[in-house]
């Protein structure tokens, strides 16, 4: 497989508490070339509905205080043309979770097959609309493929689901940002790879004495559900980066996804 990291949709700009460049936001998303079920995406980040109508689509709210790009260019459906692929090929979209800046782009893939935790569609469909669960963005019926308890044991995280349809992708719980939040582990050759979408916000989250950067704790408990689950998860997180090797990354932070790219 080879394994594409994107941006799909950049938000208001944050600082480093490390002197790193001032940056805004990011959607990190992953386009993965497999070699029998299409191309996968993981994430869909904001999508052109939401460029051309986000007063319909978006939380006015969300959209002050988030600042979203809303560039066309910005979008999965422009990047893959932009980089050789039709979009028409992506086979299945992963979502960690339902929030608003991870679906947005569901729209235009609407013959994916869509991997969640059934948790977290259970969620949105109870709450929706709300600021986090934006209806629209899944009015046109997706092929959902919901995943529920169970599941194995990967790197000692329990309930691990292989994705059907997908070989070496997998779903791995972290609940405590929505109800059923998970990260989607991807093998890359004799290593792993874990997207944790917002189980963490901000690099240094990982580092071995964590610390946490004022504005994202703040976003991060604004939008919690289960706090003390949340915490948990990042303490696996790190045993996973630190002790297995796992590359872990998360939703948002753009200098984690500078490194990726760069």
């Amino acid at each position: 497989m080879k394994i594409h990291h994107l941006n799909l949709g950049s938000m208001r700009e944050i600082e480093s508490t490390t002197g790193l460049p001032t940056a805004p936001a990011v959607c990190h998303a992953l386009l993965i070339e497999t070699p029998s079920a299409g191309l996968v995406l993981v994430e869909a980040g904001l999508g052109l509905d939401d460029v051309a109508r986000p007063a319909e689509l978006l939380d006015t709210e969300w959209v002050e205080q988030v600042m979203p790009a809303l560039a066309p260019a910005e979008t999965a459906a422009r990047q893959l043309p932009a980089l050789g692929f039709d979009p028409a090929d992506v086979r299945h979209v992963v979502l960690t979770h339902l929030d608003v800046d991870h679906t947005g782009g569901l729209p235009d893939f609407p013959g994916a097959a869509v991997h969640v935790m059934a948790a977290e569609l259970e969620a949105a469909a109870a709450e929706a609309p709300s600021r986090r669960y934006r209806p629209g963005h899944w009015a046109h019926g997706p092929r959902w493929v919901t995943y529920g308890e169970g599941g194995e044991t990967w790197f000692g995280m329990e309930g691990a689901r292989p994705l059907e349809g997908l070989d070496d992708v997998l779903l791995v719980p972290l609940g405590g940002h929505s109800r059923g939040h998970a990260g989607v582990a991807v093998r890359d050759g004799d290593r792993w790879l874990l997207h944790a979408g917002d189980a963490y916000l901000y690099h240094r989250e990982l580092e071995p004495e964590p610390v946490a950067h004022p504005l994202m704790d703040f976003v991060q408990q604004l939008a919690q559900v289960d706090a003390e689950l949340r915490i948990a998860n990042q303490a696996r997180l790190r045993t996973l980066a630190h002790e297995h090797g796992v590359d872990v990354f998360s939703a948002h932070d753009p200098w984690e996804l500078a490194r990726r790219v760069g």
